[in-house]
């Protein structure tokens, strides 16, 4: 199981602290480093780098991992001005990038940018187009007919790496598996109940068979939280607090998080989660940190890495 970092520094956070926390990743054997793509947040005040851009700068101050943005609006970028973004930033950090490419959703920053942001159906329709003009460019140029995007090159330089790839990530039901199953190189969502992965996964397999593609080389992740503590005190302590901001007992809670895959624990019960999630055909995890880059607790992390990591 491959493991990832994955940060929302839209919520406040310099460029310096973002790529502290890749090289932090990086130097623990993390495989992946995450970051979203958002102009905004409901903090109007909040510190909110570019995505692209600062992935571009991270790729200098590291050497191994993997850079992935999850996901970049179609909203914000033409998918020409995505994809050339994209195979520069390929070319950057020597093979590492992956883009995930999205619908848009938070209308406070269109709103607030001046951005459009159409009505999600024809986001969809745009989506699917964009992700086929993206892959067009990534495999060197193309002719494509599209509605929204058209495309009538037959040579793009520079030409994507192998290890350029396009994340399809979100969590509904038919539309987004399709898409993935399409399009992607790696479909994402955040943790969910059994059930309901499995009903995703037979979509995204069934639409990467209907395009000729195998469904076995499609990544599929999740992301979420990791609840890992040193001593049952502290995880009983969390368990109760988090519990009762749902109204919930810390027994149905726990239930909560274990049908959801959610890491949780004591290091040793929190991995059999991981285990769970391969069985489930998940193949890298991406802890998630929803507050500002400085106030990750690098310690809580180390501990969560080092304990989702071991055999």
């Amino acid at each position: 199981m491959e493991l990832g970092l994955f940060v929302e520094p839209q919520v406040g956070g310099s460029y310096r602290r973002l790529a502290d926390l890749a090289r932090w990743a990086e130097a623990h054997g993390v495989d992946a480093f995450a970051r979203s793509d958002h102009y905004l947040n409901s903090d109007e005040s909040a510190h909110a780098t570019d995505a692209l851009v600062s992935l571009a700068a991270v790729a200098t101050e590291t050497t191994s991992i993997r850079l992935v943005t999850l996901v970049s609006p179609i909203t914000f970028r033409h998918p020409a001005v995505m994809a050339k973004s994209a195979t520069t930033l390929d070319e950057i950090s020597g093979g590492r990038f992956t883009l995930g490419v999205g619908t848009g959703w938070m209308e406070s920053e269109h709103s607030a940018f001046g951005l459009d942001l159409p009505p999600l159906a024809e986001r969809f329709d745009r989506l699917g187009e964009a992700l086929a003009y993206i892959r067009a460019v990534f495999d060197g140029g193309g002719r494509l007919e599209g509605t929204y995007y058209p495309l009538d090159l037959h040579e793009v330089a520079p030409v994507a790496g192998p290890g350029l790839g396009i994340v399809v990530g979100g969590g509904g039901p038919k539309k987004t598996p399709t898409l993935a199953g399409t399009h992607a190189d790696e479909y994402n969502m955040f943790v969910t109940d059994g059930e309901t992965l499995a009903a995703r996964l037979e979509v995204m397999r069934g639409a990467a068979s209907d395009v000729g593609r195998d469904a076995d080389d499609i990544l599929v992740s999740f992301a979420g939280p990791a609840l890992v503590f040193a001593t049952d005190s502290e995880y009983r302590t969390a368990l109760a607090e988090r519990s009762s901001r749902r109204d919930m007992t810390p027994e149905a809670y726990a239930s909560f998080l274990t049908e959801r895959f959610v890491p949780h624990g004591l290091p040793e019960q929190a991995r059999h989660a991981i285990a769970r999630m391969a069985d489930a055909g998940i193949g890298r995890y991406y802890i998630q940190e929803y507050k500002p880059l400085d106030d990750i607790d690098l310690e809580a992390l180390e501990l969560a890495f080092d304990a989702l990591s071991s055999p």
